[in-house]
């Protein structure tokens, strides 16, 4: 098929993040050291016009570019959005950070836009060939992200383990793929998925290619028992690093497993559903109980995070259109959740001091009653309290389990949720009845606090009216 001029107005974010990102590199050759806040300012202005794109290419239709290797659909929509949004926040809190820590250039600035244009090519992939340059593309880019301090010996330990482990799952994910070409003949998801109808468990390639698949999937998002680099990268990374790592990449992965196991491998749900419930199991159990004998925050909410991946595979695992739409909510809720928690320790950081262990939010009420009252939402919203959005994640993807009578195991997901509620509030107590460890104000932009205001006061609505989110997630797997 020719090269259309359409093709372009359906990559218009994509294209719009590019420009952005050679921009900033270009510009950046001729900025002083007193100049670099226009890096900022120019991915800001960036990222507003890619959202702005979203919405203009955006409807209920789809469209497909590049012979059929690239689809606009609503789910790409709200996906790329999200991580549009979730990134925009994790400038706005990072930029007083990265100053006082004098990574403020644009190197950093650009790996984050190419890291962006990834998770976008991720969200619209049809076919694994377009996917798999996505994923590679962002990888690539969170490598250096969580090494970009130089002189951070913790930052380099981690991003070694992070590039050898990550390089293991994108290993397993293109040797299942590489599997899965040779079973069904084809890249694109539809041409595996007429494949799959047509043959299912009886082609043996198709059923290992099938589980390689899976063992890539799970590196990616950090499932037990592939998440030992999750703790060790969030502990090393710069915070502001981990703040972007922790939130938009998950709405990635979320889009990833959707291509692979709805689009592609929806005829063998009976089989990766299997696979996913013993996942998601071990996820939730060992993230919730060890994440208590966590003193380190940012280890702590690492294992939070495999925790929420267990739940966030309950609305996979579900196989029906609710689940789905109810897995997608999680993933979008926990991004903004993600975002809160660390943008608050980014914010309370300050030159020559790193907010990462428990003790350093206590009294934090004392010190700055907005903040505190910030990450108490967050802590509440994750833990599953109402009226907060994480509540309704959580209920949400319950109600799928249930309704396909695996009341087991929404049982199994609720006591370990009542576990997880312990060291969330735990936090909460350490900042509103402990004495404050150090009596030093904290200093924050207008843009930070604005950035989290919004974003605390967002889960609050989103709790309280979750039907706008959640009939978005709907539209996006309605037949």
């Amino acid at each position: 098929m020719p090269f259309q001029a359409h093709d372009l107005v359906t990559i218009l974010p994509e294209l719009v993040i590019l420009v952005t990102a050679c921009t900033v590199l270009v510009v950046d050759l001729y900025l002083r050291d007193d100049q670099k806040g226009t890096n900022h300012n120019l991915s800001i202005i960036g990222i507003i016009a890619a959202l702005v794109a979203v919405g203009f290419v955006g409807g209920s239709g789809v469209d497909t570019a590049f012979s059929g290797s690239f689809v606009r659909d609503p789910m790409s929509d709200l996906l790329k959005g999200t991580i549009l949004f979730v990134t925009l926040l994790g400038f706005l809190y990072s930029k007083e950070y990265m100053r006082g820590r004098e990574l403020w250039v644009g190197e950093y600035h650009v790996l984050v836009l190419f890291a962006v244009l990834g998770m976008l090519v991720m969200a619209s992939s049809a076919g694994f060939l377009s996917l798999y340059l996505g994923l590679e593309l962002l990888s690539l880019c969170l490598y250096a992200l969580v090494a970009f301090d130089r002189d951070s010996k913790s930052g380099a330990e981690a991003a070694m383990k992070y590039f050898v482990l990550g390089a293991m799952g994108s290993g397993m994910l293109l040797y299942g793929i590489s599997m899965l070409y040779g079973a069904t003949g084809g890249f694109s998801f539809a041409g595996v998925e007429a494949a799959v109808v047509a043959e299912g468990m009886a082609n043996k390639v198709l059923v290992f290619g099938l589980v390689f698949v899976i063992i890539g999937i799970a590196f990616k998002f950090g499932a037990v028992p592939f998440h030992m680099w999750l703790p060790d990268v969030y502990e090393g990374a710069p915070t502001s690093v981990v703040l972007f790592l922790s939130s938009a990449p998950k709405v990635a992965a979320f889009a990833m497993a959707a291509r692979i196991l709805i689009d592609a491998l929806g005829g063998l749900h009976a089989d990766w559903g299997e696979i996913l419930v013993i996942l998601s199991v071990l996820s939730m159990g060992i993230g919730n109980v060890v994440a208590i004998a966590q003193q380190n925050i940012k280890r702590m909410l690492a294992y939070s995070t495999i925790s929420h991946v267990g739940f966030l595979f309950l609305g996979l695992l579900a196989g029906t259109e609710d689940g789905y739409a109810a897995a997608m909510f999680y993933a979008v809720v926990y991004a903004l959740m993600a975002a809160g928690a660390f943008g608050v320790l980014v914010m309370i950081s300050r030159q020559g001091f790193e907010a990462e262990n428990l003790d350093d939010l206590k009294g934090l009420s004392d010190r700055d009653g907005w903040l505190a009252a910030m990450m108490a939402l967050v802590m509440f919203s994750m833990a599953g309290v109402p009226p907060l959005v994480g509540f309704m994640a959580k209920l949400l993807v319950l109600e799928a389990v249930v309704d396909q009578g695996m009341v087991w195991l929404a049982i199994v997901a609720v006591v370990f949720s009542i576990i997880g509620a312990f060291y969330y509030l735990r936090v909460v107590k350490m900042m509103y009845f402990d004495k404050p460890v150090s009596d030093l104000p904290i200093e924050t932009s207008g843009g930070a606090r604005l950035a989290i205001t919004v974003n605390g006061v967002g889960m609050l609505l989103l709790g309280m009216y979750p039907a706008v989110l959640f009939s978005l997630c709907s539209a996006a797997f309605s037949s």
